[in-house]
């Protein structure tokens, strides 16, 4: 009878700590919609496996200065990456955090990047700050090629290549964090959208 007992004991104990574990969850992503968000700069930035900054001097991707670029091109494969440092800043007086979100990064309301980060992030409240360091990668050519997109994608590498006097573009990032509740994941309902610019300066950090 006592085993009985103290079984049924556990069982609740477990059920209790389930429920305050999802409830702590879902509290913490509801005060990550609450944060403020920066885009800190923007390193590590490769197309077809060149440096952005080549791009700075480039009139609309002269292809006869950049053969590496020509030929990504004639193979419809046309890698980007760009490290994106992302600043979550926490005004209020909870502690937000995720254990991981599903990210988009959207162009000209196209989507360019997509993808899965799966670290634990935590930023501590009053004013707290946590870098959040985006690996995004795609493939471009889309982009480049597409009538609808290509000019705001040029002005894009633009930016990120330093080049000054140039338009800045918007970028819509929508995060949807995931809560783990048992052996199952949930998405969190919609999206924490957030628009910034990207400008010359963000290759600086300025």
């Amino acid at each position: 009878m006592r085993k009985r007992s103290l079984f049924a004991a556990f069982v609740l104990a477990v059920v209790v700590f389930n429920r305050c574990a999802v409830t702590r969850q879902i509290s913490e992503a509801k005060t990550l919609a609450d944060c403020k968000y920066t885009i800190a700069s923007a390193d590590k930035i490769t197309l077809a496996g060149i440096d952005i900054q080549q791009f700075k001097n480039m009139q609309n991707f002269d292809l006869s200065k950049s053969p590496r670029l020509a030929l990504a091109l004639l193979s419809q494969d046309v890698p980007l990456n760009v490290r994106l440092n992302l600043d979550v800043t926490n005004p209020t007086k909870q502690l937000a955090g995720i254990n991981q979100f599903e990210y988009k990064v959207l162009l000209a309301e196209n989507e360019i990047f997509t993808g899965l980060w799966d670290q634990r992030i935590d930023v501590q409240p009053n004013g707290g700050t946590t870098r959040v360091p985006m690996q995004l990668t795609t493939n471009a050519y889309r982009l480049i090629t597409d009538a609808q997109t290509r000019d705001s994608f040029v002005a894009m590498i633009e930016n990120l290549s330093g080049k000054q006097n140039t338009q800045p573009t918007k970028l819509v990032i929508k995060l949807k964090p995931t809560l783990g509740i048992g052996n199952s994941q949930v998405n969190y309902p919609g999206y924490i959208t957030i628009e910034k610019e990207v400008t010359a300066k963000m290759l600086s950090g300025e």
